[in-house]
């Protein structure tokens, strides 16, 4: 056994809490190996920020297996630009980069407003009725679904199927899925393929100011994006947009309610507060914990070296609590100015929604205690049972 293996990524008290856990393979200050995982663990931030960066570490998509039923789940991971490196990536990023513009993300701002509202309203009349709401279910979830929604051009009233979709597609990031959740995965992939499909079809014929249509038409030195590559792009953009936000929402609020000077802090001044506390809610309890990648060639990692086929899991969530990094790394502190965290990763696979996640949490936040300057939970907050993307179920609030 190896010393890696003090983590377990199924043990249900270490999906819980494995910060514990992140702290001692943190002491070793370099790569750790897990039997149990049969890859390297990067630990601290340096090395997570490494195996990040390292040109030499790809992003190999590792196909399900050769059937019809995989066929389109594979196609949307295999056209990807999280699952690409140079020279496509380069090419796809460029591509998609000339269509997701930062104009384009700040003007949706507006959607973002209007959209918090409405389910601001709809939270202060459940209250009403029935004493309490969902801070996930009936605001923190249903926000970037819907401003994806408005992004790509997609109907609002589409909403609950992009949420299916999303839900069952990323759990295959897990370890230790089950066989009904891979169907459900290959399932989902599908339908949303085909919808999106349906949709790029139509604007080639009917443009409109949307991102399906900029990214039909987008061109640079002849090249355009595939068809396939367009609906990859789509699928990552709902399941990253998706899942980063709900997730850094639902645990930086869980993680807000349990110190209540921050909270204090946060209600008094919101608006003020926003900026450091989304980074903070971003850092102290990360939306995504692992991220693989694997050496094509042999690679030096702090003072290990990795070999050809290897992998090596940056640990984002262990990273961002690195006390050689962040002063007080296990207080939760809404005023932190020096946070350079990697919650959104580093490199050429730095997550390109992270404006838009910024964006749609620098509203929503300071928006939800002005509606809600009272805001306390109600009742104990519900864990979702994942290790990768680490996340909540329910957090019952009233006000």
């Amino acid at each position: 056994m190896s010393f890696g293996d003090i983590l377990d990524t199924r043990d249900p008290a270490t999906v819980l809490n494995p910060y514990e856990i992140y702290r001692e393979l943190r002491s070793h200050r370099d790569l750790v190996w897990s039997d149990r995982l049969n890859l390297w663990l990067a630990p601290t931030h340096e090395t997570a920020n490494a195996t990040l960066r390292n040109k030499n570490l790809g992003r190999i998509y590792q196909a399900q297996e050769p059937s019809d039923e995989w066929e389109i789940f594979n196609r949307l991971h295999s056209d990807s630009i999280l699952d690409s490196e140079p020279p496509k990536h380069t090419r796809l990023r460029s591509l998609i980069q000339k269509a997701f513009t930062p104009g384009r993300i700040s003007a949706l701002e507006p959607n973002i407003i209007e959209i918090c509202e409405q389910l601001l309203a709809g939270a202060a009349a459940k209250i009403k009725a029935e004493g309490r709401f969902d801070l996930l279910a009936d605001f923190a979830e249903p926000l970037p679904v819907l401003v994806i929604a408005d992004l790509l051009g997609v109907p609002r009233d589409k909403a609950n199927d992009l949420r299916r979709w999303s839900q069952d597609i990323v759990k295959m990031y897990e370890y230790g899925r089950t066989r009904a959740q891979e169907l459900a995965a290959a399932q989902s992939g599908a339908e949303f393929s085909v919808y999106i499909s349906q949709l790029a079809a139509q604007r080639k014929i009917e443009p409109k100011p949307d991102l399906i249509t900029a990214l039909v038409e987008v061109e640079e030195q002849g090249e355009k994006l595939n068809e396939h590559e367009l609906i990859a792009m789509c699928v990552l953009l709902l399941n990253a947009g998706h899942e980063a936000s709900v997730n850094g929402f639902g645990n930086g609020m869980v993680a807000m309610f349990g110190h209540t000077s921050q909270l204090d802090l946060m209600k008094k001044a919101p608006r003020e507060y926003a900026k450091t506390a989304l980074e903070e809610m971003m850092r102290f309890d990360s939306p995504l914990h692992m991220f693989e990648r694997t050496a094509t060639s042999q690679t030096l990692i702090g003072n290990t070296t990795v070999e050809v086929g290897q992998k090596v899991v940056s640990m984002l969530g262990s990273a961002n609590r690195d006390d050689e990094v962040f002063a007080d790394a296990d207080t939760f502190d809404i005023t932190r100015e020096l946070n350079p965290h990697i919650a959104f990763g580093a490199g050429i696979h730095f997550c390109i929604g992270a404006p838009l996640a910024r964006l749609e949490m620098q509203n929503s936040l300071p928006m939800l205690f002005e509606k809600f300057p009272n805001l306390t939970l109600v009742g104990e907050p519900v864990q979702r049972p994942t290790f990768v993307l680490r996340g909540w179920e329910s957090i019952p609030a009233t006000a």
